[in-house]
C-alpha cells in the first residue's frame, strides 16, 4: 500500500462507520431475544464444548469490545495483538455455529443476520487496525 493510498483512507470516517455498526449490532442483538429463548430450549449440540449462545456471547465480547475501544479511545491497546486475535476468529469455522447454519434452514434469521454483521464488524476492525499500523510504521 502506498502513501497515496493511505492518504485516501480517512480514519475518522472509518471510525464513524465502526461506531455506527457497533450501535446497529447492539439493537440487532436485542432483536434476537426471542430467537435466543427458542434456541436455548430447542437447539442442543451435545458434543460441543460451548453452547451456541455461549459461542455468540464470546464472539460478541471480543469483537464488540474492540469496537468499543475504538469508539471511546480512537485506538485499541496492543493493536498488533488485536489484529492477530481478530484474524484468528473465524466465526463460520466454529463447529457449533456451522451446525446451527446447516441444521436450521430458514429459522432464526435475526440471529444469523447478527452473526454475519458481527463478522463484518470484525473485518472492518482488521482493516482499520492494519491501516493504523501501516501509518504508524510509515511515520517512524
Amino acid at each position: 500500500m502506498t502513501k497515496e493510498m493511505l492518504n485516501t483512507q480517512n480514519p475518522d470516517s472509518q471510525k464513524n462507520y465502526i461506531v455506527q455498526l457497533l450501535e446497529e449490532l447492539t439493537i440487532d442483538y436485542q432483536k434476537t431475544k426471542q430467537e435466543r429463548k427458542e434456541i436455548v430450549t430447542s437447539l442442543m449440540f451435545e458434543d460441543e464444548e460451548f453452547t451456541l449462545l455461549e459461542e455468540i456471547e464470546l464472539l460478541t465480547v471480543d469483537i464488540r469490545g474492540y469496537a468499543s475501544q475504538i469508539k471511546e479511545l480512537n485506538n485499541i491497546d496492543n493493536p498488533r495483538d488485536a489484529v492477530i486475535r481478530l484474524q484468528n476468529i473465524r466465526i463460520f469455522d466454529i463447529p457449533t455455529i456451522t451446525r446451527f447454519y446447516l441444521t436450521t434452514d430458514n429459522k432464526y434469521e435475526k440471529t444469523k443476520a447478527y452473526l454475519r454483521m458481527l463478522d463484518y464488524l470484525r473485518l472492518l476492525l482488521l482493516e482499520y487496525l492494519n491501516l493504523y499500523l501501516i501509518a504508524q510504521s510509515a511515520s517512524v
